[in-house]
């Protein structure tokens, strides 16, 4: 394989995303401060005495939200690259492969309201 400036333009780039993040941790532990008492772990720092704890438990289906959330994120992110070279394509090849991930995600949604995954549940009044 032969070694050129791209190879090393991509690990220079590393070595200095490596260097700023390393810089970054160092210099938060050398400057912050070191104090530590009561009030450090208390979970909002203004003053005032907390009536509970901070901790609440989030019904399952905000986190299922975020998880189809990110799915269908990272599935937009392949469109991207698709739509730029698009125009570069010949015959309908490109159109239908771009029509196979888009009908999958469809289909995908579509499983999911159908399992009641959209649905969301009432809280009864009183």
């Amino acid at each position: 394989m032969v070694f050129n400036w791209l190879h090393i333009s991509i690990l220079l780039f590393f070595l200095v995303g490596f260097l700023m993040a390393a810089g970054a941790l160092t210099g938060a532990f050398f400057l912050s401060p070191r104090a530590r008492d009561k009030q450090m772990g208390m979970s909002y720092e203004c003053g005032m005495l907390p009536l509970a704890g901070a901790r609440i438990q989030f019904h399952l289906n905000y986190y299922i939200y975020a998880l189809i959330f990110l799915a269908f994120e990272v599935d937009v992110l392949y469109l991207f690259p698709v739509a730029l070279f698009y125009s570069q394509t010949t015959g309908f090849s490109a159109f239908f492969k771009v029509f196979v991930f888009l009908l999958v995600l469809a289909l995908a949604v579509l499983f999911f309201h159908a399992k009641g995954v959209f649905k969301w549940p009432r809280k009864p009044i009183s």
